[in-house]
């Protein structure tokens, strides 16, 4: 089944290492809830059978009124056909999650939340700028479950200069005994034009380091795993049976469509992508024509895509499919450009399923790049 991606263009504060469209204003808000439900009429077509993921990101979706949230849940069961089971996914702030809130977030569809956490240390929080504290990440958990919310994952950051690996086995402790069955984890990159990247330039913070990042992955993967959760994609680690449906399909390739400034969507040939404006984005949609960019992709495009997002995931690789789907001469090459990794113990080959050992896993994004065919 398809899905369906929502992005939410606003947030409270501009977090330091974040490179995500978001507008700290919500002078516009009302003006581009409708925009983005004219969106969603507009690409009826776009879906053939049942949605069955629905995913808000941004931004923070939760920084949005329920009247606001529920104007867009209304504009889509208008016009698609929502499979009653679906996995409808929120982004959240700590802060936002208040009893009031919780509340009102339950007279909608929403099933699951992605809690924005990042870590339990009040120093590491203001380090990244981050709009809520330590005990508000906390109880934000306690009181979601207590509402009834059950179905949560919460997002964690390592490899930055403030954590220690006693503070970083402690938030992952601290997130293991919250009992939630699903935690993302993400080495902090620094990406250009961000706050942190600025600093760094000037030397106003000490350079990431890609020693400490990965000696934390392996802290990760060693006490999530011994804890039962299962290692299901490199930054993501779930319970039986919690694994997120909607980025699962992203790994798998199945079709979505991007709804909202900067959302990209894919139809299994072609990408489509709205400008990271808002007020471009919201004048096209006033005249009644999609904002979006088409790229069309080249059978390689698609193959290194297949790579890329399969290889990362516990499923891996399946040469079978791509003799099938890509052809002779993609099965063979991929064989050759396989070699030598089998030696480093970096990938596990099991029939046609090729998969990342946990060494590997410390190499994925190298290891998918030399797999890469380009023209």
């Amino acid at each position: 089944m398809s899905g369906i991606y929502i992005h939410i263009p606003f947030c409270k504060k501009a977090c330091h290492y974040c490179d995500f469209h978001f507008s700290t204003s919500l002078k516009y808000a009302d003006e581009m809830v409708e925009s983005i439900c004219k969106e969603i009429k507009i690409k009826k077509d776009r879906v053939s059978g049942q949605v069955g993921s629905i995913y808000f990101g941004g931004g923070t979706p939760s920084i949005l009124s329920q009247a606001a949230l529920q104007k867009i849940f209304d504009a889509i069961n208008q016009t698609f056909s929502v499979d009653a089971s679906a996995e409808i996914t929120i982004e959240a702030n700590p802060d936002d999650l208040t009893a009031q809130k919780l509340k009102e977030l339950k007279q909608l569809p929403v099933n699951r939340f992605s809690v924005g956490i990042q870590s339990f240390f009040n120093e590491d929080l203001i380090w990244m700028n981050r709009a809520h504290h330590a005990q508000e990440a906390e109880d934000c958990i306690k009181r979601s479950q207590d509402a009834g919310f059950e179905n949560l994952t919460l997002d964690l950051i390592y490899g930055y200069p403030l954590l220690t690996d006693d503070k970083w086995l402690s938030n992952i402790n601290k997130a293991i005994d919250l009992q939630v069955p699903h935690i993302s984890a993400y080495a902090l990159t620094v990406e250009p034009r961000t706050a942190l990247a600025h600093a760094i330039k000037h030397k106003k913070q000490i350079p990431v380091s890609d020693h400490q990042s990965a000696a934390q992955f392996v802290i990760l993967m060693d006490k999530l795993i011994a804890t039962g959760f299962d290692h299901y994609e490199i930054s993501n680690f779930a319970k039986p049976g919690h694994y997120a449906i909607h980025n699962t399909n992203y790994w798998k390739g199945v079709d979505y469509i991007g709804i909202g400034p900067s959302a990209h969507g894919f139809d299994g040939l072609n990408r489509y992508m709205n400008p990271a404006n808002n007020a471009i984005y919201m004048e096209k949609l006033e005249s009644n024509k999609l904002p979006e960019i088409v790229e069309e992709l080249s059978l390689n495009d698609r193959f290194n895509e297949y790579i890329m997002t399969s290889l990362r995931t516990m499923w891996g690789t399946d040469l079978e499919k791509i003799n099938s789907d890509f052809g002779k001469d993609f099965f063979e090459e991929t064989k050759y450009n396989l070699r030598g990794f089998e030696d480093k113990d970096w990938i596990i080959t099991n029939g046609n399923k090729i998969k990342l050992s946990q060494n590997g896993k410390l190499f994925a994004d190298h290891i998918a790049a030399e797999l890469f065919i380009i023209n």
